[in-house]
């Protein structure tokens, strides 16, 4: 199956791996606006962000991680699709595993509903692709730990969060670890 994401068409498994949304187009748009070199894409899912990063940014280089070897293997279909291979390395990896650091842009659309939290417009998604334990902010809590010592001193971290687009120097990641519990931006 198919399905369009930045103007891309890209291999889908519906169920397997997280449905790409016109949403997190923005947050390409937003990554590309910073013309990185060195990318990592986590919770890459389908690929579509780094393949759509890639492909509109000829000098840079990705590492896509997932910790499902389904969506490892669909990233990397649409990969080759584009004959990307050579600048995004697709591998199964926790966050920022395994990824080089020195980089310029950490970027992830990660799974943030609470696991108590049902919505009924997901019911057609992995389920892990979707909800996280506890409050939701587990994987962001763990993202922004890890992306304090892989992203260079001017560094970048782009993410999606609640149908959002947040951006963080390095420098800022507590603020925005801060900003993302408050109370107040959950129920905004």
């Amino acid at each position: 199956m198919e399905t369009t994401f930045y103007g891309l068409p890209l291999i889908h498994e519906p169920g397997r791996v997280f449905t790409p949304r016109p949403t997190t187009e923005l947050l390409v748009a937003e990554t590309l606006e910073l013309d990185p070199r060195r990318v990592a894409d986590v919770g890459t899912g389908s690929g579509a962000i780094a393949v759509a990063i890639a492909s509109h940014a000829p000098n840079a280089e990705v590492w896509a991680t997932d910790v499902c070897a389904e969506a490892v293997r669909v990233a990397r279909a649409n990969v080759e699709r584009y004959g990307l291979g050579e600048r995004v390395h697709v591998f199964q990896a926790d966050l920022l595993d395994g990824v080089p650091g020195g980089l310029d842009l950490v970027v992830a659309n990660l799974p943030y509903l609470p696991d108590s939290e049902h919505v009924p417009e997901y019911d057609d998604e992995p389920a892990a692709a979707v909800y996280a334990p506890g409050d939701g902010l587990a994987h962001y809590r763990r993202l922004l730990a890890a992306a304090q010592t892989s992203l260079r001193p001017e560094g970048r971290l782009v993410i999606q969060y609640r149908g959002r687009v947040l951006e963080a120097g390095s420098g800022e990641l507590s603020a925005l670890r801060q900003r993302l519990e408050s109370p107040a931006w959950v129920a905004s």
